[in-house]
């Protein structure tokens, strides 16, 4: 374990501290409420996530945006502040929302195919009546995975 955790370490290392600041943004919206999302959609960029980030604004987050629509899973391992995850349809309609514990390895699965991740702060889908069926708005801006 400890040489796999080395490997994530020196990969998330190899993007840089900046890799961050490179990423697309999009205004997204679930109702009335406003979203600034980072997007991740290349391997590296969905690979290194929100991991090392020690805060997060209260309305932003990261659109993770996959290559295939799978059942896609989610870990927090080197994350450090507790997040949900809501998987989200092609349509933009939420699937499921997961709560995720900080620097944990338990896997967060969405509840069926789905090419969407949304992370934004625990407990934030919630907080805000957004369940599975609410709509997310503005995916449809995002740039194609690679």
């Amino acid at each position: 374990m400890r040489g796999l955790f080395s490997t994530v370490a020196a990969a998330a290392a190899a993007l840089g501290g900046n890799a961050w600041a490179e990423l697309p943004v999009l205004s997204l919206n679930a109702g009335i409420h406003l979203i600034r999302a980072e997007v991740a959609y290349t391997f590296d960029t969905r690979a290194k996530g929100l991991m090392f980030r020690e805060t997060l604004g209260p309305n932003d987050g990261m659109l993770f945006i996959f290559p295939d629509e799978a059942r896609h899973c989610m870990w927090m391992r080197n994350t450090l502040i507790p997040l949900s995850v809501a998987f989200i349809d092609r349509r933009g309609a939420i699937v499921n929302v997961q709560e995720m514990k900080p620097r944990t390895e338990e896997s967060h699965c969405s509840a069926r195919a789905v090419p969407y991740a949304l992370e934004m702060n625990r407990n934030w889908f919630a907080s805000k009546g957004l369940k599975p069926g609410a709509r997310v708005g503005g995916i449809e801006k995002a740039p194609p995975p690679q």
